[in-house]
């Protein structure tokens, strides 16, 4: 029998016991001990306040302990929290209506889940039953899930070690402007030339069987990489011309984080699927899948099967319903813009004063800093990046997402919506002085 605790473990004991019992899923745990969040900052347990420059894990788009939030889940755990995958409750239609109301048209039918990876799986099973094909193109520097079939589109991180991923799985060059592989004449990336090379090496390499492209508008795990306008007209065109899909992942864009409600909204054009997470649960595990009514009737009539134990869960359907409420009655989407333009004023800022910020990009409140040993060469700095991120969390500013080390050379932010013009300017305070601090270190 489990021994039951009545008063909290001493801090040694508590790392002891961490250190004994949990697997280490991804690096090494941040060495603080959290015992509440509110608004955009965490409070531990020693007594110190921390500025979260990452709302959580780019969920918790309303900082954390949202009110409303708060309020929906006590009166909804106490009526109707979890139920058998085939019965439907109105907190899980309302959300399917209104996440339509906020689309283009067709998109309208939607699948209620629970992680990003969850709705990525589901958005490809969909995909290859409606196409009869199986082969995914997916952007090199990707990142789409850990399951299987996300983690197989998934280029970025994990791949070594785990045996054969799903056959069909094709990566294609991701359009990095700071960074162009193929330039024009002046230098700068030459992107449609990119992409006819990027579609001629998938021909060659397709068995005949091209189902969908899976891609994020912005990737974030790839280092806040935007591709041009333009490309992603151009990408569904290339799709259209082979009978492929096209699937958005937006789970870090979506939801007005950058500045719109959905990040493809800029380049003029609609994915055939469109994958939500993270922002729509604003911390809670919810997520999305929405499709047209062509594409889920076929896909019914082909006997589509996704079903798991918390599929359309009323919950957490609740708590996405009062997310919209929150995003719509503050008008959150202009405050990401106005906010984001604030942000990246302060980083220019920095940027003048530290020769090793190479880069700045990113949109709305999803920003990213690209740290490199010299700006000539554009050579990025990991070792760097790992400093100050580290340094930024001593002086009280928790900044750089999934700190992986193939990714320390890009420091990735995404504060809450809710965040005030103070608050960013106490995290760009920090870390300016985390940057002058690691970089009078070398």
């Amino acid at each position: 029998m489990a021994a039951s605790t009545t008063a909290p473990m001493s801090t040694d004991t508590f790392w002891a016991d961490a250190g004994r019992h949990l697997v280490r899923y991804g690096g090494e745990f941040t060495p603080e001990i959290i015992d509440h969040a509110a608004g955009s900052f965490l409070f531990t347990e020693g007594g110190r306040k921390i500025l979260d420059f990452t709302s959580g894990q780019m969920s918790a788009i309303l900082g954390h302990s949202h009110p409303e939030v708060v309020a929906t889940v006590q009166r909804q755990v106490t009526s109707l929290d979890h139920l058998f995958s085939g019965m439907l409750s109105r907190p899980v239609v309302d959300l399917a209506r209104r996440l339509a109301g906020t689309l283009p048209a067709p998109l309208e039918k939607a699948m209620l889940l629970t992680t990003g990876a969850e709705s990525n799986e589901a958005a490809i099973r969909m995909a290859k039953l409606v196409t009869g094909k199986h082969e995914i193109v997916s952007f090199v520097r990707s990142w789409h899930g850990m399951t299987q079939a996300a983690a197989s589109a998934t280029y970025s991180a994990g791949r070594k070690g785990y045996g054969p991923v799903a056959p069909g799985n094709l990566a294609i060059p991701t359009p990095n402007t700071y960074r162009p592989d193929f330039t024009t004449d002046d230098g700068s990336l030459d992107w449609r030339r990119q992409l006819d090379f990027a579609f001629d090496l998938v021909d060659a390499q397709s068995t005949g069987s091209l189902a969908a492209c899976l891609v994020e508008p912005i990737l974030s795990s790839g280092g806040i990489i935007e591709p041009p306008v333009g490309y992603f007209a151009a990408l569904r065109e290339k799709c259209r011309e082979r009978g492929m899909l096209l699937i958005l992942d937006e789970a870090q864009t979506g939801l007005c984080r950058t500045g719109t409600w959905y990040a493809f909204e800029r380049d003029g054009i609609g994915p055939d699927i469109l994958t939500l997470s993270k922002t729509l649960g604003a911390g809670f595990p919810l997520a999305a899948v929405v499709t047209s009514e062509q594409i889920e009737q076929e896909a019914y009539e082909r006997g589509f099967l996704f079903l798991t134990t918390h599929v359309s869960d009323p919950l957490v359907a609740a708590v996405g319903n009062t997310v919209l409420d929150v995003l719509t009655g503050e008008r959150l989407d202009e405050r990401a813009r106005s906010l984001g333009a604030f942000l990246r004023q302060g980083l220019v800022d920095i940027a003048g004063r530290h020769e090793v910020v190479g880069d700045i990009r990113g949109r709305g409140l999803l920003a990213g800093l690209e740290l490199v040993t010299d700006r000539g060469t554009k050579r990025t700095s990991n070792e760097l990046g790992v400093r100050v991120t580290k340094r930024c969390l001593e002086l009280g500013l928790h900044m750089n997402i999934v700190q992986l080390p193939s990714m320390g050379g890009v420091l990735r932010m995404a504060p809450p919506l809710t965040a005030t013009e103070e608050e960013l300017s106490l995290g760009l305070s920090l870390l300016d002085q985390a940057l002058h601090e690691a970089a009078a270190a070398r």
